[in-house]
């Protein structure tokens, strides 16, 4: 399966960022791009589908986190959304499971 990153922009100020394929230390700096440019002031909501993620390390566990931190901003919301099997076990593995919002698929 080839990584590809799409993003869905809801409004303004709401997007879905669509990841696809392996997040590993070679491929979380194009997450990290993707995801850097939709966090701006305008935006308020963020998601992040999963869903075709069979496999995250710890690159991509650290490029979800600096979405975590910008969602501490005011009125501020990151979701991360869809989490396969390994990457809900890596999850829970860093003790990050309270820290993200976790939704199901198509939630």
């Amino acid at each position: 399966m080839k990584f590809e990153v799409s993003v869905d922009r809801k409004s303004p100020e709401s997007l879905c960022i669509h990841v696809q394929g392996d997040v590993n230390f070679h491929t979380s700096p194009a997450l990290r791009k993707v995801m850097n440019s939709c966090l701006s002031d305008q935006v308020k909501s963020v998601r992040v589908s999963l869903d075709d993620v069979p496999h995250m390390d710890s690159s991509g566990i650290a490029t979800l986190v600096e979405g975590l931190q910008w969602s501490r901003l005011p009125n501020r919301k990151f979701v991360i959304s869809g989490l396969t099997e390994a990457v809900r076990d890596l999850v829970m593995l860093s003790n990050l499971e309270h820290e993200f919002e976790i939704a199901e698929a198509g939630e």
